[in-house]
């Protein structure tokens, strides 16, 4: 059943997931972007944030990378339905669990008994391998590698390129730096770069 979809954050991820509801043949209603008006992409910004409750059948994607404000918007549409966004080209095994409201950008990995919390992003060749625990509001960002059985806590930034060795826990919070490999498990928020990834702050 084609669901009709309205996409909060008219910014350069609003584009890519209007790109996946066309791809997905569901039908894009328009944006709604607190700082922006006119057009993107051909489809009206029909309002704000706070105007959801005026679209009570439409689902709503929140179209934002930073995981904060993703968290915040979230929390403002509480009761709305929510669309998973999975691009037709992103390869999600039927054994793994996807979170409402989450996006799966083509060429995306998500394998066997993964299980992805709500409001996730796998971006753009990002893998999750076999039985990884994924927290909420987490972002893997483009190329990343999250290897088999790793856990890794909610509002988790992992960096475009980086490695996670598989069986690793990472913390809440935990921003992992662009290219970083995370050889071992990390048990305090901060932002750890590197080869071996270390922390920095």
């Amino acid at each position: 059943m084609q669901k009709n979809v309205i996409i909060i954050g008219a910014g350069g991820h609003g584009k890519v997931i209007a790109d996946i509801v066309e791809a997905s043949g569901d039908k894009l209603i328009g944006f709604f972007d607190d700082n922006l008006s006119g057009k993107i992409m051909g489809y009206d910004i029909l309002g704000k944030t706070e105007n959801y409750a005026e679209y009570p059948e439409a689902f709503f994607v929140i179209a934002v990378g930073n995981n904060k404000i993703r968290r915040k918007i979230a929390e403002k549409i509480k009761g709305a339905k929510l669309y998973t966004a999975i691009h037709p080209s992103a390869s999600v095994s039927k054994y793994a669990k996807i979170g409402a409201g989450s996006v799966v950008c083509a060429g995306g990995v998500v394998a066997p008994e993964v299980k992805l919390g709500e409001h996730c992003i796998v971006n753009h060749g990002a893998v999750a391998d076999h039985e990884c625990k994924i927290g909420a509001f987490t972002h893997i960002s483009p190329n990343a590698s999250v290897c088999g059985q790793c856990e890794i806590g909610e509002s988790c930034h992992i960096g475009a390129g980086a490695v996670i060795k598989n069986n690793v826990f990472i913390y809440k919070n935990v921003t992992v730096g662009i290219g970083a490999a995370v050889a071992k498990s990390i048990d305090e928020s901060g932002t750890y770069v590197g080869i071996p990834a270390v922390r920095i702050k």
